[in-house]
């Protein structure tokens, strides 16, 4: 008996950080701390995509939520430090 097993494909949005010594990728929408890293911003979101496939591999689907992120804004914010 041959079973077919066919994946979806779930699209994520990923914020790609430029640092002075690589890049930064992680995404939004997972429950959980998710980072990729990267000489290269290829590198960094190619890194990222295997951690979000390892994490959902050990924890499962549930980790994702269910209402997608339809919008990403970035903000500043001073704090008195």
């Amino acid at each position: 008996m041959t079973y077919n097993h066919q994946k979806s494909i779930k699209q994520f949005k990923i914020v790609i950080e430029k640092h002075p010594d690589g890049y930064v990728a992680y995404p939004i929408g997972v429950v959980g701390a998710i980072v990729g890293q990267g000489d290269t911003y290829e590198e960094a979101l190619s890194d990222v995509k295997s951690a979000i496939a390892c994490y959902i591999e050990v924890f499962g689907t549930e980790i994702l939520e269910d209402t997608p992120t339809v919008e990403v804004f970035i903000a500043e914010a001073g704090l008195s430090i």
